[in-house]
């Protein structure tokens, strides 16, 4: 029996996964996308990427990443443009979307998502701002960025 025909079922249910937390972002926010985020899930937002990078843990980390976006930003979706297979990884290249509060100015900032999966779940996820970065770090480990520890929480001075 061929292998290959399975192994090509199951690389494209791993595209369609993630095409489908795309379409549960769009519609329904992070509401809408923690079922597909696995409890241990992590994300570090790289310097050339984010205005503060910062590695984000779990439900609780994936909600305090976008809470930083909803107090400036509006109308957030994700736009796939395409979707590759990297070995059991799925890269995304992607615009991010959103409109200012205050200006309702629509901003979007282009890069690639490497999607790591376990089950039917995302258990990790990588930024670049290059295809050709984000394949290159999935060749050699090496490469990929090292996780921060997270940002301290900012309180409010006393008044």
């Amino acid at each position: 029996m061929d292998p290959r025909p399975y192994a090509s079922a199951m690389a494209s249910d791993r595209v369609e996964l993630v095409r489908s937390g795309f379409e549960a972002f769009n519609e329904g926010g992070v509401d809408g996308i923690l079922p597909f985020i696995h409890p241990q899930f992590e994300v570090t937002t790289p310097p050339e990427l984010a205005s503060e990078p910062d590695t984000y843990r779990g439900h609780d980390g994936v909600r305090r990443y976008f809470d930083s976006f909803y107090e400036a930003m509006e109308d957030i979706w994700w736009e796939g443009h395409e979707f590759h297979e990297l070995g059991d990884r799925v890269a995304v290249e992607f615009t991010l979307h959103a409109r200012g509060k205050s200006t309702g100015l629509e901003f979007g900032q282009e890069a690639v998502m490497v999607w790591e999966l376990r089950g039917d779940q995302a258990i990790g996820l990588e930024l670049y701002p290059t295809l050709e970065e984000a394949r290159a770090a999935v060749a050699d480990p090496a490469r990929r960025p090292p996780a921060r520890a997270p940002a301290p929480r900012r309180t409010p001075p006393p008044p």
